[in-house]
């Protein structure tokens, strides 16, 4: 029998307690993320859990046990219970009546192959009883697990007409977890490329940013662009972007800095292309602020400066994609120009245009020699070449 570990999440605060609300593994099991990563022996964030039990009953027994139960998806069969560590989807085991590539009519079942068949992956499709931890395997996840190897659960053309998305993430799935792509997978991912422009751009755009920052990114994204996975969405990727990427994720890695999605497809898309793909993907207004600032170029100043000017998120993004190092900016703080447009005022320049000028001077000489804390010898420089312009106006 294989088992989950006993890890840290599985006696999280409230647990045990919706299990039993639920009737235990009888009727409630661990499903998805939670068991694959479990078993892969990484950390669990999100807790799933599948049951027999109609959402209506798991409301009813959710809160006759004192449980918070939240609705959010009960059409789907989705009950979110609030336990003391935090919220754990609760969903009744379904069946697809029909589906569109983008949205499917479900059906409530008691069968857990039922609800297994309907999932996307093999590795996906792991149930635990939450009470001896024995995992069921229905379609050769395990076996998929241990060989590192991303398999749609029974035809991958049938899959993916169910719901588009799953060409993009079994990418990503391959990035994360995979080793070498399942064959039949690539095909049928390859096939039926064009059934991505029938999704949303939000859809697309949250699994590419969570496809950029995993494990294998560089090289997975090199296989999408081999195989015309990604043109109809984002046809500015090509050979250059991947270098840019793959010269990105090992700076980042000499750096031991944590790789970011957002200055991952900069590098991967471009810095003439940023505006064009930031609108298409709906990135927040934040996102393309950044997305466009971060291949300005970094000057000759140094790294400091840079993030004086531009602060040190963005430095440290111009930076990464030039492959210049970035330590001198851990912990440091830009600090404030020691000296105000009233000083120069009191010391005779009047308002206005020059002062704003001699500000500006004040601060390049300032910046220049690295940000002293007393400035007194450039500010009198600055004053008296100011107050000379004046006069000989």
């Amino acid at each position: 029998m294989v088992a989950l570990p006993q890890t840290d999440w599985r006696t999280r605060a409230g647990l045990d307690e919706l299990i039993e609300a639920l009737g235990g593994g009888t009727h409630a099991r661990f499903v998805g993320g939670a068991v694959r990563d479990a078993l892969l022996g990484l950390p669990v964030a999100d807790i799933d859990i599948a049951t027999r039990h109609d959402p209506e009953d798991v409301m009813h027994r959710l809160r006759r046990a004192g449980i918070k139960a939240v609705p959010t998806g009960i059409a789907h069969g989705t009950i979110t219970a609030v336990i003391a560590s935090g919220p754990v989807e609760v969903t009744t085991l379904r069946r697809d009546v029909s589906t569109d590539g983008r949205h499917a009519v479900v059906a409530f079942t008691d069968d857990w192959r039922e609800d297994a068949a309907r999932r996307d992956f093999t590795m996906n499709a792991l149930y635990a009883d939450p009470d001896t931890g024995e995992v069921f395997d229905y379609f050769g996840g395990l076996a998929d697990l241990d060989a590192r190897r991303i398999r749609f659960i029974g035809d991958a053309r049938q899959r993916i007409a169910e719901d588009h998305l799953r060409i993009l993430r079994f990418f990503r799935f391959l990035a994360r977890f995979g080793d070498t792509p399942d064959a039949a997978g690539l095909a049928a991912c390859t096939d039926r490329t064009n059934d991505l422009m029938a999704l949303s751009r939000e859809r697309i755009r949250d699994e590419l940013l969570k496809l950029l920052v995993a494990r294998d990114a560089v090289a997975v994204i090199r296989l999408m662009l081999d195989h015309g996975i990604v043109a109809p969405v984002l046809p500015e990727i090509d050979p250059a972007g991947v270098a840019r990427l793959a010269a990105l994720a090992s700076t980042e890695d000499a750096q031991g800095i944590a790789p970011d999605a957002i200055r991952r497809l900069a590098a991967l898309v471009g810095h003439d292309a940023v505006v064009e793909v930031g609108a298409r993907l709906k990135l927040s207004n934040a996102d393309r602020k950044r997305l466009e600032a971060a291949g300005s170029g970094v000057g000759d100043e140094g790294p400091r400066a840079l993030a004086y000017r531009v602060g040190p998120d963005g430095a440290r993004d111009r930076l990464l994609l030039a492959g210049a190092d970035t330590h001198s900016l851990d912990g440091w703080v830009p600090p404030r120009l020691p000296v105000s447009g009233g000083a120069l005022v009191a010391r005779g320049l009047r308002k206005g245009p020059d002062v704003a000028r001699t500000l500006r001077a004040i601060e390049d000489r300032w910046i220049a020699a690295g940000f002293p804390e007393r400035i007194d010898a450039i500010v009198d420089e600055a004053v008296a070449q100011a107050l000379s312009a004046a006069s000989s106006a």
